[in-house]
C-alpha cells in the first residue's frame, strides 16, 4: 500500500495517495498506522491544510511521545500558523526526550530562527462558563465600618450565573530590518451574562518595536486599555511596557516583563493614579510529555487616596502532562495585597490573602476541524479585612481550543 501511494504521489495524484493513507489508519499494526498518519500529515501540510496536518502529528505523539522528528515537524507547522510559543514549547519537549548531538544543534538553530515571528496572525477562544460568583462579590451580610456594622443589600452580594466567555487577539508585524520589527496588536476579552449589569468587557491596543539581540527577544510597547463593567465605562489606562524572553538552555525559557500605567477610574476619581508591575517566569520541559512553569509578580498602585494605594505580590506554579490523547493541566497561585492606609469609612486598612486553584483537560480524541473541547475548573478565594473585597468563587468552563 505504501508503494502504491508513493507511485500515486510521483504521478502527482495526491488525492489518491491521501485516500490510501486514510485507509491505512485502521491497520492492526501500530507502526503502519503511525507511518500512514505521518505521510498523510505531510500531504495535508503541502496542501496548506495546516490545522489538519498538526492534528495528525499530535495524534502520533499521543501514541509515541518520544518521536522527536515528529515533534520537530509539529513545531514547524505551529510556527507557520503563528503559534510561536507552542512551537517553542514543542522544541523544548523534543530536547527533553533526548536527541542526537547533530539533531540537537539543528533544533537549537531552528529555535533561534523561530524568534523572527510571522507578519500577522489571530486567535480566538470561546466557552460556556457557569460561575458561582459572577461579580466577585462578598457573601457577608454586614459591612464593618467606624460607625458600626451596616447591612449589605442582597443585590450587592455574590450571585451565580451562566456566562459566555470570549477571548480574541490579532496582530500585524512590519519588518524594519533583519533584527527588528514593529508590532501592532489588538485584543478583546469579556464575560457576558443574561443580566447585562454583570458583563465585564475590555479592549486593548498596543504598538511598539521588537528587537532580536542574540538569543534574546526584547519587546517594547505603548498601549491603551478600556474596560467596561455592566455596559458602563469602568477604567481606562495608558501604559508603557517592556518584556524580555531568553532561552536558558535547550529545555528552559525565561521571561521578564515590566510596565507602568496611568489609571483613570470613571466612577471614582479617588482611585485614579499610577500602577507599576514586574513579572518573571520560567518554563521547563521535564520530559517529552510533561512540563512546568513558575511565575512571580509584584504590583504597586499609587492612587489619589492612599486608602486605594496598594502593593502586592503573587506566585504561581503550573504543570501539564499529556496522557494518551488528552492534556491535563493543574495550577496553583497565591498572593498578598496591602493598602497604604485605611479608607475613612473602615476601621483598618485593606489586607488581602489570595489563592487560586485550576484544573483543565483538553480532549484531542474528539477534535474536529483543528479544534478540541476543553474543560476547566477554577476555585478562587480572597480573604480580606474589608468585607467588600472578601469573596469565594468557583467557575467551570466548557469550550473549544485548537487540538494542538
Amino acid at each position: 500500500m505504501f508503494i502504491v501511494a508513493d507511485q500515486a504521489q510521483l504521478r502527482g495524484d495526491e488525492r489518491l495517495a491521501a485516500r490510501i493513507y486514510r485507509a491505512m489508519l485502521v491497520d492492526s499494526s501500530v507502526d503502519i498506522r503511525l507511518e500512514a498518519r505521518f505521510r498523510l500529515a505531510k500531504i495535508e501540510a503541502a496542501q496548506a491544510n495546516l490545522r489538519t496536518a498538526a492534528v495528525l502529528l499530535r495524534q502520533i505523539l499521543d501514541e509515541k511521545p518520544d518521536a522527536g522528528s515528529v515533534r520537530i515537524e509539529l513545531a514547524n507547522l505551529l510556527d507557520r500558523m503563528g503559534e510561536e510559543d507552542s512551537a517553542l514549547r514543542e522544541l523544548r519537549a523534543a530536547q527533553a526526550s533526548g536527541l542526537p548531538p547533530r539533531v540537537a544543534r539543528l533544533v537549537d538553530r531552528y529555535s533561534d530562527a523561530l524568534r523572527s515571528a510571522r507578519p500577522k496572525g489571530a486567535s480566538i477562544e470561546a466557552a460556556i462558563a457557569p460561575d458561582s460568583n459572577i461579580s466577585r462579590s462578598t457573601s457577608s451580610d454586614t459591612l464593618g465600618t467606624v460607625f458600626g456594622d451596616f447591612e449589605i443589600d442582597k443585590d450587592s452580594k455574590a450571585k451565580s450565573g451562566l456566562g459566555f466567555s470570549l477571548h480574541g487577539q490579532a496582530y500585524r508585524r512590519f519588518g524594519l530590518s533583519g533584527e527588528a520589527s514593529f508590532l501592532v496588536r489588538g485584543s478583546a476579552s469579556g464575560d457576558f451574562y443574561r443580566q447585562s449589569r454583570f458583563d465585564d468587557f475590555s479592549l486593548d491596543l498596543a504598538v511598539g518595536p521588537e528587537l532580536q539581540l542574540g538569543r534574546n527577544r526584547l519587546t517594547l510597547e505603548t498601549g491603551a486599555t478600556q474596560r467596561w463593567f455592566g455596559l458602563k465605562p469602568h477604567v481606562r489606562a495608558a501604559r508603557i511596557a517592556a518584556s524580555l524572553r531568553r532561552p536558558l538552555d535547550r529545555r528552559t525559557q525565561l521571561r521578564l516583563s515590566g510596565s507602568a500605567a496611568l489609571l483613570d477610574y470613571r466612577s471614582n476619581d479617588l482611585q485614579d493614579g499610577k500602577s507599576f508591575s514586574l513579572q518573571a517566569g520560567v518554563e521547563r520541559a521535564l520530559s517529552e510529555t510533561t512540563g512546568v512553569a513558575l511565575n512571580l509578580s509584584g504590583d504597586r498602585t499609587a492612587a489619589r487616596d492612599p486608602g486605594y494605594s496598594t502593593r502586592g505580590w503573587r506566585a504561581g506554579l503550573t504543570v501539564w502532562k499529556d496522557v494518551g490523547r488528552a492534556t491535563l493541566t493543574a495550577g496553583a497561585e497565591f498572593g498578598r495585597l496591602h493598602a497604604d492606609e485605611r479608607l475613612a469609612l473602615f476601621p483598618e486598612e485593606r489586607r488581602d490573602r489570595y489563592s487560586r486553584l485550576s484544573f483543565g483537560t483538553t480532549f484531542r480524541q474528539f477534535s474536529f476541524g483543528g479544534f478540541a473541547p476543553v474543560t476547566r475548573l477554577v476555585i478562587e478565594r480572597n480573604k480580606s479585612t474589608i468585607e467588600f473585597y472578601d469573596y469565594r468563587r468557583t467557575r467551570t468552563e466548557f469550550g473549544i481550543v485548537r487540538a494542538f
